[in-house]
This record gives structure tokens, sequence and C-alpha cells, in this order.
């Protein structure tokens, strides 16, 4: 008789592991991108006292795997693109992101506590420039012009603090080429020889990665709504989903577009934190408590804030780096091995 708790002969032990998601961005290196992750994660470990874990997942032992979609955004057929493309329905959601976008970060504006001087004046006509350009009434509605005035408010919305000097490092250009990825995404097109899905084909990618055993998953921007969508499709355990930078609470292009409807929690999620910057340009809408419903565990995501330095906090090195964010990943990763353990 094989107790409760106890293993028999034989039986393989489910060693647990960490996925990481990404989000909006250009073509990745696997290995490399996997590499910046765990290094930044486990930077962050260290700094919230899991030391231990920390050298463990930085040293190659495969313990973190990294799921790659960006290159089915660009197929190598597609010569000459780059993937920046806002066709049909995909233009029409890029039209109104750059809409919520914009509103997102007046409403921040409007709410922000101090003395109303010069420079937040400026910067609320600059949030209303943007916005009159974002406006689609009486303009024209082709793909060439959605991309033309996608990248006139991004350029807008950059000029402003603390997103000027990055420029030239992520430029208004790639901003609009990363927009166009979650309006494609959400625009459940882009069918293959198959009739398989651009969206769907991105979860497949996730579900390669998940596998049977227990797995902490980590995602960042477009990647949390990926993340959300494979693990409603998942039956393996997730004891803990981390999101960062996450656009899942824009109530009028993403969540309204959410699979399964109304959005919650996966069923086998156990603990869901999410994690917001103030000057993250893509988290407009970050309590996701607020939108999302609680599975039949009741776990709902639990946003916290943190607060990076630099001049472009989006990227997911930055919040990876969080000890308020690597500490209970750690602590999850603990705790599941312990419970695979013989």
């Amino acid at each position: 008789m094989v107790r409760s708790g106890e293993r028999r002969l034989g039986e393989v032990r489910m060693v647990p592991r960490l996925v990481f998601v990404h989000g909006i961005g250009p073509l990745r290196d696997t290995e490399r991108e996997l590499a910046s992750w765990t290094r930044s994660l486990a930077d962050g470990m260290r700094a919230a006292g899991h030391s231990a874990v920390a050298e463990r997942l930085a040293d190659g032992s495969g313990l973190c795997s990294f799921v790659n979609y960006a290159d089915l955004y660009a197929p190598p057929e597609a010569q000459g693109s780059d993937g920046t493309r806002a066709e049909g329905e995909a233009g029409e959601l890029l039209a109104d992101l750059l809409v919520e976008l914009v509103d997102g970060h007046l409403s921040a504006q409007s709410a922000s506590e101090g003395p109303h001087d010069r420079g937040r004046e400026n910067r609320a006509e600059i949030l209303a420039h943007a916005r009159a350009e974002a406006d689609t009434s009486g303009q024209a509605q082709g793909s060439l012009a959605v991309l033309r005035r996608a990248l006139n408010v991004t350029t807008t919305l950059m000029s402003l603090k603390p997103w000027g000097p990055v420029a030239q490092r992520v430029s208004p250009k790639l901003m609009v080429k990363g927009l166009t990825q979650v309006s494609r995404y959400l625009a459940r097109g882009e069918r293959d020889a198959s009739g398989l899905t651009l969206d769907g084909r991105v979860r497949n990618r996730v579900h390669e990665m998940l596998g049977d055993a227990p797995v902490v998953v980590v995602a960042h921007s477009l990647g949390t709504v990926v993340a959300m969508e494979a693990l409603h499709e998942h039956q393996g355990a997730t004891p803990l989903l981390v999101t960062l930078g996450s656009p899942i609470s824009m109530r009028t292009v993403v969540r309204p577009r959410l699979l399964p409807q109304p959005p919650r929690t996966p069923e086998r999620v156990g603990r869901w934190l999410n994690f917001w910057d103030k000057d993250d340009i893509i988290a407009v809408r970050p309590l996701l408590e607020r939108d999302v419903l609680p599975n039949t565990s009741g776990v709902l995501p639990r946003s916290s804030r943190v607060d990076s330095d630099g001049i472009w906090v989006h990227s997911a090195e930055k919040y990876l780096a969080q000890p308020a964010v690597a500490g209970p990943v750690a602590e999850a990763f603990m705790a599941a091995e312990q419970r695979s353990a013989p």
C-alpha cells in the first residue's frame, strides 16, 4: 500500500520549472533572452535574500525556459516585411488602442497629486495633442493612414518625461510595431495553411514549454495576455503566475477580446501577482483585480507597484530585478520543489 505523499517505485519525479513569456518587440535570440531574463531574475532573488535559488536557476541547469514567438509576426516568407501591419480589424484595433493608451495617461495626469505647476500643464497640453492625433473621426482609415497616425501619436507620447531620452533605443517606429503585435493578436486572424490563427500559433509556443510538471509562469507585456489565455487551456498545475507591465485591463481594446469571456483567473493558477511601474508607458490600467474574476478557488490577481530606475521601465529585465518581483518567484519555486520531492 502506498500512503498519501509517498511515491511508487520507479515513479518519475515532476521537477518544477520556470517559464518566461515575452511581450511586444523585435525578433529575439532565444538563448540570449533566456540568459538575460534569468540573470535579472537571479539578481532580484539575491536582493530578496534567496541566493541559493538564484544560483540554481542561473547555473544553466535547464530549470528555466523562454517562450519565443516573435518570429510568428514576421515569417521568413514575408519578404521585406518587418512585421508592422495594420490591415482590417487589426488596424481598427490599433486605432482604438492608441486612443485608450492616451486616455489612460490623461486620466493618470488628472489624478496625480501635487501643485499645478507649469511642467504639469505642459504635459497635459502634450497629452491633449496626442489625443487629438489619435482621434479617428473624419480621418482616413486605411492601413497606411492608421500606421502614420500611430507613429504621430507615439512620437508625441515619447516626447514626454520620462520617455524622451529613450527614443534612440526604443524609437516611436519600434513602439508602433509593438502595438501592431497587440492588435494583430487580438484580431484573431491571419490563418495559416491548416486554418490556425496567429494568436493560436502564439499560444501553441507556450504550450510547447509548459509540459506536465508544475510551472511558475512569468509573463511580460503582451505576453501576459498570451500566458493567461494559454493557461486557461493548460491542465497542469501553475503555483504562481506573475504578470509584468500588463495591458490586460485596457477596457476598450484588450479586456473585451480576451478568451474566455468574461476574463477570469485560469483554473489551475494557485496565485497571481501583477506588478506595474508608474512610468510604464503600456500599463495604463494596472489594477487587474478590478477587471478579472476569480477562479473557483477564489484566486484573483494582486497588483503591486514597483519603482525602477532609468528612463525605460517597461523592459522585462527591469521588473525581474526588483526584489518584490523576484522574491515571491523564488518562494513559489522552492515550495513547488518541496511538494514534488520524494
